[in-house]
């Protein structure tokens, strides 16, 4: 509704700039060999037979970066309650694990597979969602994944079957794809790099934290006798249908060149003139761009560093996170006789950290303004965007040694739940850095680089998800949390080799951009 709202807008605006324009300008339109008055149209140009419609500048009022903060603090605020609800998801039914695995007539490890299967929906729409949104625009990618999502989250909420629940889950993650794939791409859409030190946290804090709050919630619905482990995907699609209501109705387009395609087609009513296209119109067809961008993501892991090292922290993160769905029946459910209710609250620990995190937000973007020294559109250089993960970085392998071996019914439940709220605040401070570097070192490519690590990120951490119990039940928590830990150890030093590094790769890298570009 709202998109509608601004193309009807866009043609106001382009019917006010042509009648406002002199009878004679109108009546000297270009010929198709002939070069466009560029003091007429202002951001058209000709190429041989058609007239490019063009943003007119950096401060060219369709761009949504130049949009009133007021407008594009909603648009983030609708935009993030999507990614909450899709990233509520894949966790809400994880404390029902026991419940559905009875009625199912399943083991529980195999009832993990309703999580995994979402995992893996969004591993396999990954690819896709980014093309999709930049053939069609972000507006309705987000729009109509979100109405199919909803459906199937219906669909696991009624099934009389586990392979009902399995399809119905993996269909929940795939729709989930779009919103979760290419949130990063409207922030950049709408913000240029400083104030993406503010913006961004939040959006890493609507990726992150449901995980965390929904087996919350999913713990006192199954703890209640009167109430079945479906009221966790009823209340999945409560907060979802209020998300899609509010995004339908509020949630403008914010990728520009598709602006720029209303535009041209504004002109071409008004003038009578077919020859008025945008560059997007121009570009090839939606099958075509997938039969370039398929290959893309192996090729991105295989010779970009950056994207292979960081992807793997991401892909060690989302594990960690995944597999506590099952591993905290070990941790503490088992360890200090818990209920389902107080189990599914220790989460809690995790949210309050990657909130903590959060809210110094307002710091970095004040950081990133002395930075630049209050500027307007300066860049910065991609690499100040690794400081969250240079300092939390070796504060990880901490967490889950002291996770692991203060695991004892004599030591106190505070001492797990502490190292879990440290968890947290690493867990969203290398999400966000990673995020960030990889936006401002690929530029065009960061769609490309972003969904071949969250195609791999939600693959693995599917696979984790599976292996988390039996790793549980075999090894243990001491030995389980000391494995992770030790990569974690591995990995640690990798935030500040690229904060050293990551300039000279860049500089031999074929898809990201300079310095400063």
């Amino acid at each position: 509704m709202w998109s509608y709202r601004q193309y009807r807008k866009i043609g106001q605006q382009v019917r006010k700039e042509r009648s406002s324009a002199s009878i004679e300008d109108r009546q000297t339109a270009p010929e198709p060999s002939k070069p466009v008055d560029e003091k007429s149209s202002g951001h058209e140009e000709s190429q041989e037979d058609h007239i490019l419609v063009r943003a007119s500048g950096e401060d060219d009022p369709l761009d949504p970066k130049n949009w009133p903060l007021k407008g594009r603090i909603k648009n983030i605020a609708i935009l993030s309650l999507l990614i909450f609800v899709q990233g509520w998801a894949g966790a809400a039914e994880s404390m029902a694990n026991t419940q559905a695995s009875q009625e199912f007539h399943v083991s529980k490890t195999a009832e993990s597979l309703s999580t995994a299967m979402y995992l893996f929906g969004i591993s396999s729409g990954a690819l896709f969602a980014g093309t999709v949104s930049e053939t069609v625009g972000r507006n309705p990618t987000y729009l109509i994944s979100t109405f199919c999502f909803l459906l199937f989250v219906i669909g696991a909420a009624l099934t009389p079957t586990f392979g009902g629940q399995v399809a119905c889950r993996y269909l929940i993650g795939l729709f989930s794809s779009a919103t979760l794939a290419i949130n990063g791409a409207s922030v950049r859409d709408q913000f240029r790099p400083v104030k993406r030190s503010f913006v961004f946290p939040v959006i890493a804090w609507a990726n992150i934290a449901p995980s965390a709050i929904a087996p919350i919630v999913g713990g006192w619905i199954v703890s209640n006798p009167k109430l079945t482990w479906r009221y966790t995907e009823w209340v999945t699609l409560i907060i979802g249908g209020f998300a899609f209501l509010v995004a339908l109705l509020f949630l403008p387009e914010t990728y520009l060149p598709i602006l720029l395609d209303w535009k041209a087609t504004h002109l071409r009513q008004v003038t009578g003139d077919s020859r008025y296209i945008s560059d997007h119109q121009m570009k090839e067809s939606f099958f075509k761009r997938m039969k370039k961008i398929l290959p893309l993501p192996a090729t991105f892991f295989v010779t970009e560093p950056v994207i292979a090292v960081l992807g793997c922290y991401l892909v060690l993160l989302y594990s960690l996170l995944f597999s506590f769905l099952s591993g905290f029946d070990f941790i503490f459910k088992q360890t200090y006789n818990l209920s389902d209710g107080l189990t599914g609250s220790c989460f809690a620990s995790i949210a309050l950290g990657a909130t903590a995190f959060t809210l110094l937000a307002p710091g970095f973007y004040s950081l990133a303004r002395r930075k630049v020294e209050h500027t307007q559109g300066a860049p910065i250089k991609p690499e100040f965007r690794l400081w969250p993960a240079i300092l939390t970085a070796p504060v990880l392998p901490i967490a889950l040694f002291w996770l692991g071996w203060t695991n004892y019914a004599s030591i106190s439940i505070w001492s797990g739940l502490g190292a879990c709220f440290v968890f947290g605040i690493v867990l969203i401070a290398i999400y966000v850095s990673s995020y960030e570097y990889i936006i401002d070192s690929y530029g065009e490519h960061a769609a490309v680089a972003l969904a071949s690590i969250t195609m791999v990120r939600y693959l693995i951490a599917g696979g984790i998800v599976m292996a988390a119990r039996p790793m549980y039940e075999g090894i243990g928590v001491h030995w389980t949390m000391t494995l992770l830990a030790c990569i974690a150890v591995i990995l640690a030093p990798a935030p500040l080799l690229f904060w050293k590094l990551g300039s000279k790769l860049r500089k031999k890298s074929k898809y990201a951009q300079g310095d400063g570009e």
